[in-house]
């Protein structure tokens, strides 16, 4: 399968925890679909001290995987929010 385009869509997207409301990522996102996925190298600031918590309810969002060779985090359904 290819990877992903190296050029970064220009549209950022704020993420946050859906229990807390608490900050997660700045991502820079592609497409009108939901967010199923972060691809690592996409993240434009990481709010989290520790991969895939939530820093203020300590909630596991994602979990962490290879997509198509890439480092990307795969998004628990309902766990989270995007703005």
């Amino acid at each position: 399968m290819a990877k992903p385009r190296k050029k970064q869509p220009l549209r950022t997207v704020d993420i946050r925890c859906a229990g807390c409301r608490a900050p997660l990522y700045k991502y820079r996102k592609g497409g009108k679909g939901a967010l199923v996925k972060c691809f690592v190298e996409r993240i434009a600031a990481d709010f989290t001290t520790e991969p895939c918590t939530c820093p203020g309810c300590g909630q596991v969002f994602a979990r962490a995987t290879l997509i198509r060779g890439t480092p990307a985090y795969k998004i628990i359904g309902g766990k989270v929010g995007v703005k």
